[in-house]
């Protein structure tokens, strides 16, 4: 027998510093834990499924993404549910919006920009309470050529060198629409250094680790150990150049994203 299916999408942003990511884990702390075990309270044990639109590691935090819930009755009031919802979801989740969606969209294969920022300041050791979304670098750092550097991420490039280790058959000719730091205005505290900045990165498709792996290069430039001319180089059509340095994870956040 035919038995009917619902598709919902739901966009919800997280802090991510007390997470291990968002896939399910052994014996660890996750959101995607999180949210399936809210969803199984408040729907009183009825089937259900949640799918995400994408992975992010752990600690790094989202402004807004999506989840895909898929059920067998409908949602009669989509505000009562989202209510119900965040009533009961950890503080550091929160639902943002609820839409019905049809059996032909796909939340993973669905073409969608995502826009990620870094934040971070340097020079000196700063408030404890900046911990969960501001890296501090303690050396200072030649950011104007760090956001020369930034720039030569825009475009289609050869990105290999930025994924974490990355097979002999992946697909790393990838187009970003947008690298550039700038002063970060955007996220403000009264515990918050005066002078703080941004990463900002977007495009269509991530590789593991590769905002990360870019901030971690421009850290480098603007520390000295690398050179404009090392990043040109790792731009490359099949050059085998390394980067090593990984940035922290707590300063990365998924800012918007956007299905087209």
């Amino acid at each position: 027998m035919f038995t009917k299916k619902y598709f919902y999408l739901i966009k919800i942003q997280y802090l991510g510093y007390r997470f291990h990511g968002w896939q399910k884990q052994p014996n660890v702390k996750t959101l995607h834990l999180m949210v399936d075990r809210t969803l199984n309270f408040i729907m009183e044990g009825k089937r259900f499924k949640s799918l995400a639109s994408g992975r992010t590691d752990a600690m790094v935090s989202a402004e807004e993404t999506a989840i895909e819930l898929f059920l067998y009755e409908p949602i009669e009031d989509f505000d009562v549910f989202l209510e119900l919802f965040n009533r009961n979801l950890p503080q550091d989740i929160r639902a943002l919006t609820i839409e019905e969606v049809d059996a032909k969209f796909n939340i993973i294969q669905s073409s969608k920009i995502k826009e990620y920022l870094y934040l971070f300041a340097c020079g000196d050791k700063f408030h404890p309470f900046c911990a969960p979304i501001l890296t501090t670098i303690l050396d200072g750092l030649d950011v104007e050529l760090m956001k020369q550097g930034a720039k030569l991420f825009e475009g289609e490039n050869y990105l290999k060198t930025y994924c974490y280790k990355p097979s002999d058959n992946g697909i790393y000719t990838r187009t970003i629409l947008t690298c550039e730091i700038v002063e970060n205005d955007i996220y403000t505290a009264s515990f918050f250094p005066k002078r703080t900045y941004l990463l900002r990165v977007r495009g269509k498709g991530f590789m593991r680790n590769q905002i990360r792996l870019m901030m971690g290069t421009l850290i480098d430039l603007g520390k000295g150990k690398l050179t404009i001319k090392d990043i040109e180089d790792s731009l490359v059509p099949e050059n085998t150049i390394r980067m090593e340095y990984i940035a922290p994870a707590s300063g990365l956040i998924l800012k918007s994203l956007q299905f087209e």
